[in-house]
């Protein structure tokens, strides 16, 4: 891979990305819709030459396919709200497949484990698809649409990872926890402190991401992208205290919570039927990322959340 495209390149994956290829030598197109926000990631590389960006909508291919026509690789890492999943994803997987077909590109889709279901367990990527959710639902839909076999030259993989957290995370159930200990205040934990739940550093989930891309015996699958193992919120919250010295209150918000706010706020309206992924301890296997590509990235969370925290202060200083 010489030249990749990022799709949602200042989104909390697709930053995380770029660096990476950056730091691989390989040259990246930045794609979004806001200039400003794409000049500002160009600013926080120091203007490096192997980074460019293209202006352009997620769902009009055509603006992708004249942004990606001379990349190798597209790095599909938009999103849309839970709110607006079920009238826009679909759309989005349209819009992105249609391009990498007419372009006949790899590309590499990168999504959550709502395709599961509430399970208890350690799955791996043949681990049964029984959503119980509408979101579930939706998106087992856009699974088979990007593994559709209409699209005859496009080359497609999935990357699925659990909840994440790390600077550029923008909405992911520990934001707002690590976001308010970094700030000095009080803040909020979304689910159960005592459940151990798995979460992926986002530059560790960066890494096997275009390790898995690099391959192109890794097209036409699904992959795994395996989190640091199992941590409580009390666990995450002690060792936040201990970094920051912020010593107030974290205030737990279980699915009544949620629901409650959920009267003023559209996105966790929504997200109330997925709470049950901050109640059970499904974890995701990297045995097929360790048989076929190499040794998991899997920074101690200690060592991450001191990272991500002390960088969020540093942030919040300037």
């Amino acid at each position: 891979m010489n030249k990749a495209i990022v799709l949602g390149a200042t989104g909390g994956t697709g930053q995380v990305i770029v660096t990476e290829l950056l730091s691989r030598g390989i040259e990246v197109i930045a794609f979004g819709r806001s200039e400003n926000k794409l000049k500002d990631l160009i600013t926080q590389h120091h203007s490096t030459p192997l980074l460019t960006y293209k202006l352009g909508d997620i769902f009009e291919y055509q603006t992708i396919v004249e942004a990606a026509v001379d990349a190798d690789v597209i790095f599909q890492c938009a999103n849309v709200q839970y709110h607006e999943m079920a009238d826009k994803l679909h759309l989005l997987g349209e819009s992105v497949m249609k391009a990498a077909d007419i372009l006949g590109k790899k590309i590499v889709i990168v999504d959550g484990i709502y395709v599961y279901g509430r399970q208890i367990a350690k799955g791996d990527e043949n681990h049964l698809k029984k959503p119980h959710t509408k979101k579930g639902s939706i998106r087992v839909e856009f699974e088979n649409l990007v593994f559709d076999k209409k699209w005859k030259n496009a080359k497609a993989l999935i990357v699925r990872l659990p909840d994440y957290y790390g600077v550029t995370s923008q909405n992911s159930y520990l934001q707002p926890t690590l976001t308010g200990l970094a700030a000095d205040k009080i803040s909020v934990f979304i689910g159960n402190l005592k459940t151990p739940r798995e979460y992926v550093y986002l530059p560790d989930a960066a890494k096997m991401i275009v390790e898995i891309a690099i391959k192109d015996d890794s097209y036409g699958e699904n992959w795994n992208i395996p989190g640091g193992g199992l941590i409580t919120g009390k666990e995450i919250i002690k060792i936040a205290h201990e970094i920051t010295g912020n010593r107030k209150l974290v205030i737990p918000l279980n699915k009544n919570a949620i629901r409650i706010i959920g009267l003023f706020d559209p996105v966790m309206r929504e997200a109330v039927e997925i709470m049950y992924l901050t109640e059970e301890g499904f974890i995701l296997s990297g045995e097929k990322y360790e048989n076929r590509i190499g040794k998991i990235a899997a920074t101690p969370y200690k060592e991450g959340l001191e990272e991500t925290l002390k960088l969020l202060m540093k942030k919040g200083k300037s």
